[in-house]
């Protein structure tokens, strides 16, 4: 029986509930010569709209919902998804969800690869980490 990609689309788009904001610095981050400090780097919004930042558990509940795989068994321990409408991320642009309470209020990731591309999308999907924050006293 063929699938219905247009439904797929559909039915993976309305699990994407969250607002997810991906951003790319514009030029090279520079250090301050007189403080050794980093400056601020000027970035740009790359996408902002629906989408999911889901854990590897997160990623088996979608497949369970949807009733197909479409993020695949290989499934690095964050990814983001997003409509396959929304742009290309690339590595080391920044994945935020400013929405987020809880325990994801105050965490971002980074993009690990370029989001996976195939002949057949149903939605973007893109490998994360999770960034280490240093907190100085």
């Amino acid at each position: 029986m063929p699938v219905d990609l247009t439904q797929a689309r559909t039915d993976l788009e309305a699990l994407l509930t969250d607002i997810v904001r991906v951003t790319r610095a514009t030029v090279q981050p520079r250090l301050d010569p007189h403080t050794g400090e980093p400056e601020p780097t000027p970035i740009q919004v790359v996408y902002e709209g629906p989408g999911a930042v889901l854990s590897t558990h997160g990623q088996i509940a979608f497949a369970q919902l949807l009733g197909v795989d479409w993020l695949s068994q290989g499934a690095a321990w964050y990814r983001l998804v997003t409509p396959a409408t929304a742009p290309i991320a690339l590595p080391g642009d920044v994945v935020e969800v400013p929405t987020a309470t809880g325990g994801l209020a105050t965490r971002s990731w980074l993009v690990d690869d370029a989001t996976e591309a195939s002949t057949v999308e149903i939605c973007r999907a893109t490998r994360l980490t999770e960034r280490q924050l240093t907190l100085l006293p």
